[in-house]
């Protein structure tokens, strides 16, 4: 097999582009829009829609690389069937490659201004004191609610920097901008959470899960929570974009549907439903970004 061929193959298990790029491209777009809406400001240009997106990928492939090593011992002992610790390719070729990939993000954010790269070095200070686990591993993993909240406060940082894009060029953010962070930072839970409700036939030893630790069926309902609560936060920013009935009507189909499968789930903990809970917190916060960025543009919000 060939080097391009094990590229290829991982990529495909552990960053699959086909699916990445175009959630990657809504999600780094909605947050500018987002942010320039708040504001009543024009919507910005190419260029910083460009410098967005190649900050996004860069980030989101140096966390992938960094849970890589995170989990490397975990994935040694429990998880044998993944890339890394069944010998395609090498943990120290993912971190020279999320390493080499800093220049390209530097070059984005300064094409943007001084003020995206401070932002960006802020992201990168908190994905290495994450990495290093804060410098107290055992302490965390013994926390599972602070080590959830002390990692997905990843996301509102990665969407300060996406906004900052818009915002660095006006003199600041607008006020309400704290209302699509804290959007960011529950949907990031919702994602964490739902990647991890498992069926009790998935559980594996020495895989921790949010199943394992309070049952199926209170993360199942944990989950619904947060759901509800970033259907609230959804339509604060809807009124906060002066496009409060279409981002009212996505935010209630969306979460009503969501809650639905999660009931389903509690009820009957199977591995089809594992699959639908994670597959639906996927969809929902690409649904919020996605109504929150764009239905302003149709329906109201910033200037054209």
């Amino acid at each position: 097999m060939t080097p391009l061929q094990r590229v290829m193959i991982y990529q495909r298990e552990r960053f699959p582009l086909a699916r990445t790029v175009p959630l990657l491209a809504v999600f780094s777009a909605a947050s500018m829009n987002v942010s320039a809406s708040l504001a009543g400001r024009p919507y910005p240009d190419a260029a910083a829609y460009a410098a967005g997106f190649v900050l996004v990928l860069v980030l989101f492939f140096q966390m992938r690389a960094a849970d890589e090593w995170k989990d490397r011992e975990i994935d040694r002992r429990y998880r044998p069937e993944r890339p890394i610790p069944r010998g395609l390719v090498r943990l120290r070729s993912v971190l020279l490659a999320a390493i080499g990939l800093i220049p390209v993000a530097l070059i984005a954010a300064l094409a943007i201004g001084w003020g995206v790269v401070w932002l960006l070095l802020l992201t990168w200070l908190w994905l290495s004191a994450m990495t290093l686990e804060f410098g107290v591993p055992r302490w965390l993993t013994a926390r599972p609610l602070i080590y959830l909240v002390s990692h997905m406060a990843i996301m509102p940082l990665i969407d300060l920097l996406l906004t900052g894009i818009e915002w660095s060029r006006h003199g600041g953010p607008a006020t309400a901008l704290w209302l699509f962070l804290a959007l960011s930072f529950v949907n990031g839970c919702i994602l964490e959470i739902g990647r991890k409700t498992w069926a009790p036939v998935s559980e594996r030893a020495g895989v921790e899960t949010y199943s394992r630790l309070w049952g199926p069926r209170r993360s199942a309902y944990v989950w619904c929570a947060l759901v509800a609560l970033a259907a609230l936060l959804l339509l604060a920013v809807g009124m906060a974009v002066a496009t409060v009935w279409p981002i009212a009507a996505v935010a209630l189909a969306g979460s009503v549907a969501a809650v639905a499968l999660a009931v389903g789930f509690a009820r009957a903990p199977t591995v089809a439903g594992q699959a639908r809970i994670d597959a639906a917190a996927g969809l929902w916060v690409l649904l919020c970004y996605a109504s929150a960025g764009f239905l302003p543009m149709l329906f109201g919000g910033a200037m054209p």
